[in-house]
C-alpha cells in the first residue's frame, strides 16, 4: 500500500518572515513581529487525496507549513531548512513511498526546492513529485536547480497522479504521459498538455479529514474579514474550475484552463449539506475563479446557502459586471453580508488597456452604491504598478476611489506571476529580472518601468492604504462610525503599533459619545507618533495634529 505525504510549502520567503516590511507584519504572542503568512485550506490537495482514495487503497497525510508557522509563538529555527527538517523528521512516523508537494505562489519557490531536498535526505527511497502553478510554469528553472524531483505535474493532478500510482513501470509511465514533466522530455523539446477531469462529479467529497479545520481560523485572510464575526469552523469550497477571463495579471488559467467546468448542482447541494450537518460548518469560503460565470447556476447555489442557514464568503472576488441588483439582493437574502469586489483599478485606461478587464468605472460605482444600500460590507481588491501604468493613472484612480462608498480596500502591488501575461511582458521589456518572481508578493514591488520604480509603487501602495482606509474612510465620511471603528480596531489587532488606526479610532469613539475611550486611543496614537519616525512621517503627510 502506498503511503502518500502531501506537503504545502510556506507561501513566504524566510527573510520576509523573519524581517517583515512594515506593511506585511503580524504580531506573535511573545511580542515579536513576523511576516504575514496566509493559510487557506488546500482544496487541490484535498481533491487529490479523495480522488486517489476512490481508486486505490492508500494512506495519506498532510503537512501544511503555512499552518505550522501560524501556530508558532516564537520561531527559533535559524532557517526554513532547519524548520522543515525538524518537522518532517519528528512528525512523520512512517516512511512515505510518494511525496507530493503543492506549490502555487512565487514566494514559495525556494521553499519548494528546500523541502524537496530535505525529503530526499530523510526519505531517500520516496518518489518526490510537485504540482501547482509554479511547477507548471517554471519547470525549466526547477530542474536546473534541483536533482530531487521524480516528476513535475503540468496543470491539474488527479488523473496524472493516479496513473503514476497505478503504473508498475513508473519511469516508463512518466515518459509517456503528456502531463508529466521530466528532464529528459525537456531536453527532447517535448510539449506538455492538460489531463483534466471533464466531469467534476467524478471527484469524491474533498478529503477535509486531512486538515485540522480549526487551524485555518488562524489565517490572517479570514481574520481580515471584519464583517465576518465568527472566525471558527470555516470551510473552503470550490464548485467549478476554469475562468474565461483574460486578466493579464492572473495565471490561474495555466492550471485550470479557460473553459469552465462545473460540479453538478445536485453534487454541490450534497457537499454543502454534508459540511453543515456533519462538519458543523459556520462559514463556507468559495474559491471559484469565476463563481458567477453561469448566473442561473450561481443563484441556485446561493439559494442552497440560504436554505442551509450558513454564512458564505467569496474570497477570490466576484466579477463586478455580473453583480446586478438582483444578484446582490439574492446574496443579501441568503445572509451574505460581506463581499470582496474585484475592482482592481480606479483608472479606466488601466482596466481596459492594461488589465483587459470587461469592467467600467460606472459599473464599479453602481455596485458599490447597491451594496451600501443593501447593507453588504464591501472589500475592494486593488492593484497598482501594472506595466504601462503611469503616475497620472494612479492619481486618476486615487481621485475616483475616494468618491466610492466601499468599506475597505485591499491594495496590492502588481505581481508578475509566472505564467501571467504581465510576466512575459515584463521579461520582454526588461522591467524585471528573470528571477524576480522569487522575490515578489502582493506587498513587494519588483517591476521597474519608464514611469516608476518599485520603491515608488510600494510607497504609493501604503499611502493609498492609509488614505482610502483610514484618513478618507467612507464609513466615517458617511456617518457610519460603528462600522468605521470595527475596521480600525481590526487593523490595530493585526498591527498593534498602527498610529493612524489609533487616531482614527479615537475620532470614532468621540463621534459615538465615548469620550474616555477616545482619549485613550488618541493618547496611544500620540505616543506612537512621537516615538516612530515612520508614523511621524505619515502623520505629517496627512496633516494629523494631536
Amino acid at each position: 500500500m502506498d503511503k502518500i505525504l502531501f506537503i504545502i510549502p510556506p507561501s513566504i520567503r524566510f527573510s520576509d518572515f523573519i524581517y517583515p516590511t512594515t506593511n506585511a507584519r503580524l504580531k506573535k504572542r511573545k511580542g515579536r513581529l513576523y511576516g504575514n503568512v496566509l493559510a487557506d485550506m488546500p482544496i487541490g490537495t484535498m481533491s487529490l487525496s479523495s480522488y486517489i482514495k476512490k481508486h486505490l487503497k492508500v494512506k495519506t497525510k498532510l503537512v501544511d507549513f503555512n499552518i505550522l508557522i501560524n501556530k508558532v509563538d516564537d520561531f527559533k529555527h535559524v532557517s526554513f531548512h532547519d524548520f522543515f527538517e525538524d518537522t518532517l523528521s519528528k512528525q512523520i512516523k512512517y516512511k512515505p513511498t510518494v511525496i507530493c508537494i503543492s506549490c502555487l505562489f512565487s514566494p514559495a519557490y525556494q521553499n519548494l526546492l528546500t523541502i524537496a531536498h530535505v525529503c530526499k535526505e530523510i526519505f531517500p527511497k520516496a518518489h518526490i513529485l510537485a504540482g501547482g502553478a509554479l511547477p507548471t510554469n517554471n519547470y525549466r528553472q526547477i530542474y536546473a536547480q534541483s536533482e530531487d524531483f521524480t516528476g513535475l505535474c503540468y496543470g491539474e493532478g488527479e488523473k496524472p497522479i493516479l496513473g503514476f500510482l497505478q503504473a508498475k513501470d513508473k519511469t516508463r509511465f512518466l515518459a509517456g504521459h503528456p502531463s508529466w514533466i521530466t528532464k529528459n522530455k525537456i531536453k527532447a523539446g517535448k510539449s506538455f498538455r492538460f489531463d483534466f477531469i471533464e466531469n467534476l462529479d467524478e471527484i469524491p467529497f474533498y478529503d477535509y479529514g486531512l486538515c485540522n479545520v480549526d487551524d485555518y481560523s488562524l489565517s490572517p485572510a479570514i481574520i481580515a474579514y471584519s464583517a465576518v464575526k465568527e472566525k471558527a469552523r470555516n470551510f473552503h469550497v470550490m464548485t467549478s474550475r476554469g475562468c474565461n477571463f483574460h486578466c493579464t495579471f492572473c495565471s490561474s488559467h495555466t492550471v485550470h484552463g479557460r473553459r469552465l467546468r462545473y460540479f453538478s448542482l445536485e453534487r454541490v447541494r450534497a457537499d454543502l449539506t454534508r459540511l453543515v450537518k456533519k462538519y458543523h460548518a459556520h462559514t463556507l469560503i468559495f474559491q471559484d475563479d469565476h463563481f458567477l460565470a453561469d448566473k442561473e447556476r450561481a443563484l441556485k447555489i446561493i439559494a442552497i446557502v440560504k436554505e442551509l442557514k450558513v454564512k458564505a464568503v467569496f474570497q477570490n472576488g466576484l466579477a463586478l459586471y455580473t453583480l446586478t441588483r438582483d444578484v446582490l439582493e439574492a446574496l443579501k437574502d441568503a445572509g451574505v453580508n460581506h463581499l470582496v469586489l474585484a475592482v482592481e483599478s480606479g483608472s479606466q485606461r488601466v482596466l481596459t488597456q492594461l488589465m483587459h478587464k470587461p469592467l467600467t468605472l460606472e459599473m464599479v460605482k453602481r455596485v458599490a452604491s447597491d451594496c451600501r444600500d443593501l447593507g453588504i460590507y464591501t472589500d475592494a481588491n486593488l492593484i497598482i504598478g501594472m506595466p504601462g501604468e503611469t503616475k497620472k493613472d494612479i492619481s486618476d484612480a486615487r481621485r475616483f476611489l475616494k468618491t466610492l462608498s466601499i468599506n475597505w480596500y485591499r491594495i496590492s502591488t502588481a505581481t508578475p506571476l509566472v505564467g501571467s501575461d504581465i510576466y512575459k511582458l515584463c521579461l520582454n521589456r526588461n522591467y524585471i529580472d528573470k528571477n524576480s518572481f522569487e522575490n515578489c508578493h502582493y506587498k513587494k514591488a519588483v517591476i521597474t518601468t519608464e514611469d516608476f520604480t518599485p520603491e515608488y509603487i510600494e510607497e504609493m501602495q501604503y499611502f493609498l492604504n492609509l488614505e482610502l482606509n483610514f484618513v478618507e474612510n467612507s464609513d466615517y465620511r458617511l456617518g457610519n462610525y460603528r462600522d468605521a471603528l470595527d475596521g480600525f480596531l481590526n487593523a490595530i489587532k493585526a498591527k498593534p503599533d498602527h498610529a493612524i488606526a489609533f487616531y482614527c479610532a479615537s475620532r470614532c469613539y468621540q463621534k459615538l459619545g465615548k469620550t474616555k475611550q477616545a482619549q485613550i486611543y488618541r493618547k496611544k496614537a500620540k505616543e506612537i507618533i512621537n516615538k516612530s519616525p515612520f508614523w511621524k512621517n505619515y502623520a505629517d503627510k496627512f496633516k494629523i495634529s494631536i
